[in-house]
């Protein structure tokens, strides 16, 4: 059964395991029948089963690598300071239902302040 739900998507590159941050996006994903692959904007991402250092997953028609991750409450999801866009069709949800703060319903993009 195909499952969607809203994830943090950041761009790690082309460059296997080397890039430690990249452009952000917030976004709604779709699993696979098996759980293990997403689907976003037509895309098909794949895990890379731990190989990656910065990265989780693939893009299979780019060969970009992906950090994958469900949205945290705190907003802490960025290991470094990164821009992020949020997708139009999740932003209300993501800042009403994911970060609990409506009054941030509007805003579109920001710059995440990184674990490190």
């Amino acid at each position: 059964m195909k499952r969607s739900r809203i994830m943090w998507i950041e761009n790690k590159g082309e460059e296997f395991n080397t890039a430690v941050a990249g452009p952000a996006r917030i976004g709604r994903v779709t699993t696979s029948k098996s759980g293990k692959s997403f689907y976003y904007r037509g895309q098909l991402y794949q895990s890379l089963k731990g190989r990656g250092n910065f990265s989780n997953y693939i893009n299979v028609e780019t060969q970009e690598c992906f950090w994958i991750s469900g949205c945290r409450k705190d907003g802490r999801d960025a290991l470094y300071n990164t821009d992020v866009q949020i997708d139009p069709d999740v932003q209300y949800e993501y800042w009403t239902q994911i970060r609990n703060q409506p009054q941030n319903a509007h805003i579109a993009s920001y710059r995440a302040n990184g674990k490190y």
